[in-house]
């Protein structure tokens, strides 16, 4: 006999409370050094990591982003969205479908319109702005694969600098102004990328905490988390750990990815403190979570398979004319990532 529904306030449950406030600070730890790791390592001067390292955590951590997206994301959506507690116009049509399809187009548009915007603003200072890297290759606005450069990538690279230079201060005070205007939409075309993909994650981790702090099947769930949080701070740390920002924004990727590790225990800690009245299976929240996952996955999805996979492989020159043994490594980093991250689906 199956059990009655629960479609009201309450519901959550009470059990395992000490483990449950052990949870904020496990997560807190997992989370952090997983998209702090590729940062800070990435910067360090006495900590050597091997670039294959740095390749495997990047691509790694594309697979995991994607893999988020369809069954951490997309999957619980439909759930929430076909709940029994919903009125029966819900499962009517598939509204989640529906709503992530809305936020893969609400992201196309806006930076279609930032990039057009940028572009135009660039041509008027007489300079040009590859967002996606198609010629270089090896630097892209949002599949930052440049941290590593080429030998002629490097040179190249300087002779535009230089030339950039010496551009600056042949010109007046109002030319140098307009260089560091330009400066900064470059600048404003990564973090627009980045951020969107971090803002979809964040929303993905609240939730999941508030989950975690009122979930009868608390245990599995824990454990299941701690990897999950752990990966998907890998996949977004990789994202911050590449962008190339002038040295006075240095301070965005560790911005970024301590903000990812508290907001999994921020959800932890709120579902603790509303547990009397919280119930996730309620009609109230499974319609806040089910729009939420889905407009969540609409992000993910596109910065996954537009940014990621375009970008970094289809339209970026390096890798297309990788070494075979390359290509396979990256795929293989990425299928991995993948794979395990949907496999963590099946309990979470």
């Amino acid at each position: 006999m199956s059990d009655p529904l629960n479609c009201g306030d309450g519901g959550g449950s009470q059990s395992y409370l000490n483990l449950r406030v052990a949870s904020i600070f496990v997560i807190l730890v997992g989370s952090s050094t997983g998209a702090l790791f590729p940062v800070l390592a990435k910067r360090s001067s006495w900590f050597h990591v091997p670039k294959a390292v740095f390749d495997f955590a990047k691509y790694f951590g594309s697979g995991v982003i994607i893999a988020t997206a369809f069954i951490h994301l997309l999957s619980p959506a439909l759930d929430a969205l076909s709940n029994p507690c919903l009125p029966s116009g819900w499962r009517e049509y598939p509204y989640a479908l529906a709503l992530c399809l809305l936020s893969i187009f609400l992201i196309f548009i806006t930076e279609l319109i930032a990039f057009r915007w940028g572009t135009a603003k660039l041509s008027k200072l007489g300079k040009s702005h590859d967002a996606h890297g198609h010629n270089l290759g090896s630097h892209a606005a949002h599949g930052p694969e440049g941290g590593f450069e080429s030998p002629q990538r490097s040179e190249l690279q300087m002779k535009l600098n230089k030339a950039d230079i010496e551009s600056v201060t042949e010109h007046t005070d109002d030319t140098s102004d307009h260089h560091d205007h330009g400066l900064g939409e470059a600048v404003s075309t990564q973090v627009i990328g980045v951020g969107i993909l971090e803002f979809g994650v964040v929303l993905h981790s609240v939730l999941i905490g508030l989950t975690l702090a009122v979930d009868e099947q608390f245990k599995v769930l824990f454990v299941v988390l701690v990897f999950h949080q752990t990966f998907e701070g890998l996949g977004i740390g990789s994202r911050l750990a590449y962008l190339e920002l002038p040295q006075r924004y240095n301070w965005m990727p560790i911005v970024g990815a301590i903000l990812y590790g508290f907001m999994t225990p921020v959800g932890i800690a709120v579902g603790l403190g509303v547990r009397s009245t919280y119930n996730p299976g309620s009609t109230t929240a499974s319609i806040v979570s089910g729009t939420l996952d889905s407009l969540s996955s609409g992000i993910l999805i596109y910065t996954g398979l537009v940014e990621l996979f375009a970008h970094e492989f289809l339209f970026n020159k390096e890798m297309m004319e990788a070494s075979n043994s390359k290509l396979a490594y990256a795929v293989g980093s990425m299928c991995l990532g993948c794979a395990l991250m949907a496999l963590l689906g099946k309990w979470a």
